[in-house]
């Protein structure tokens, strides 16, 4: 299963920032904005892509895992029942991994790619359109430390300072590719990682996008 800029103007017309974009989703449980990095291009522009063809209106928040994200994407998800297995559908294609590591990391309000896992997919190819909001949890500087451990690495200080106040998910880093982050919304994000699921963590109530559009 498929796991998660500046208002340019000119003559007082603002344009759209095509190295940043912004998109606002409209979801039933209310507003989420998200930046998107100039770092990342292919998962920026794909992403701006399927936006802009109106591909995210409808499909649901289908995982959703207190204390570690929300998922959504899959188009199967747009009219399926209560009781349908989502996770599997996609656009039939996948993009090449861009780790921008340690600059982007899994805080709170990451916006990530979901992917097939390491045995199908050793090189870490994102879905073509599923993608994940970490929500996470505050981790203390000793988890941090055992983690560092564990995985031989080494956390930066911002990331050191974001992982035990605001959280997030620190053991996801280097394998998910991290593309962007919400600007507005967090609260939302929180809400919905919130609602009662059920089998393979998905809600017992429908969460959906709504309207998924590009502002900036």
């Amino acid at each position: 299963m498929l796991l998660l800029a500046s208002i340019l103007v000119t003559s007082s017309c603002a344009k759209k920032n095509d190295l940043e974009p912004v998109i606002k989703f409209k979801t039933t449980e209310g507003t989420i904005k998200v930046r998107l990095y100039a770092e990342t291009p292919k998962h920026r522009d794909n992403f701006v892509k399927l936006v802009e063809a109106g591909f995210y209106e409808g499909v649901l928040f289908h995982r959703v895992i207190a204390d570690f994200m929300i998922q959504a994407g899959d188009p199967d998800s747009k009219n399926a029942n209560l009781k349908a297995n989502l996770g599997s559908g996609d656009v039939g294609y996948s993009i090449p991994a861009e780790f921008v590591y340690p600059k982007y990391y899994h805080k709170k309000g990451a916006l990530a790619a979901a992917r097939e896992g390491d045995d199908t997919n050793p090189e870490k190819a994102s879905s073509g359109c599923q993608f994940y909001i970490v929500k996470g949890k505050v981790f203390t500087n000793a988890e941090l430390n055992a983690l560092e451990q564990k995985r031989s690495i080494k956390f930066t200080n911002e990331q050191r300072k974001d992982y035990t106040t605001i959280g997030g998910t620190p053991h996801l880093d280097g394998n998910y590719t991290v593309f962007g982050e919400v600007i507005e919304g967090l609260e939302i994000v929180t809400n919905i990682s919130r609602v009662k699921t059920g089998e393979l963590d998905r809600p017992l109530e429908n969460v959906r996008i709504l309207k998924a559009k590009r502002i900036e």
